[in-house]
């Protein structure tokens, strides 16, 4: 997608200052969306169907809030204009990417440390099952959101790969774990 084929969905939100869960609730859901925070109440996300959904959330928060809402449509005046817009949208991205990536150095550390103390259990891998699920779903999340493709992306992708096959291995200890005990009560 080129900077000229990009339009963008500029949203300028007014909430009452109370009761402030109105302001937090509006906040998280732009957050949620990857919404490009660009001042005080004043928010940006391309013009693509991904991000449709989010905004009409966001619209409603607002409406049910009592507060006001403005959606307009706009694309940088010059080319330059349009490319830091989008490096600003890709800066974002990127930083939500390298916050994944450590999240995937937490996972892998975790599991790390439950082979070194040889805790195989059934619970501790429902955990960790439920951790990485949590870390596919980010990934989804992040990718569809990643309109312009950060170049963290890729690794991203690699990262995830090697998450799954350690906690693929990590299984496999557990169940190795477990029959063996098994086998050796009967």
């Amino acid at each position: 997608m080129t900077d000229e084929e990009v339009s963008w969905l500029i949203l300028v939100i007014k909430l009452p200052a109370d009761p402030s869960r109105h302001r937090v609730a509006v906040w998280r859901e732009l957050r949620k969306i990857g919404a490009l925070s660009l001042g005080q109440g004043v928010w940006a996300v391309p013009e693509v169907p991904a991000f449709t959904e989010g905004v009409q959330r966001a619209r409603a928060l607002t409406d049910g809030a009592g507060g006001q809402g403005v959606t307009l449509q706009a694309s940088g005046r010059t080319d330059a204009d349009a490319a830091r817009f989008r490096e600003m949208f890709t800066a974002a991205r990127s930083a939500d990417w390298a916050e994944f990536l450590a999240d995937c150095g937490k996972f892998e550390d975790e599991l790390a440390k439950e082979i070194r103390t040889a805790k195989f259990t059934l619970a501790e891998l429902e955990e960790e099952e439920q951790s990485l699920e949590r870390l596919r779903r980010w990934h989804r999340d992040l990718t569809v959101r990643d309109v312009f493709g950060a170049p963290e992306a890729a690794e991203a992708a690699e990262r995830l790969k090697h998450c799954t096959a350690a906690c693929e291995d990590y299984a496999e200890r557990v169940f190795n774990a477990l029959h063996l005990t098994d086998e050796g009560a009967s």
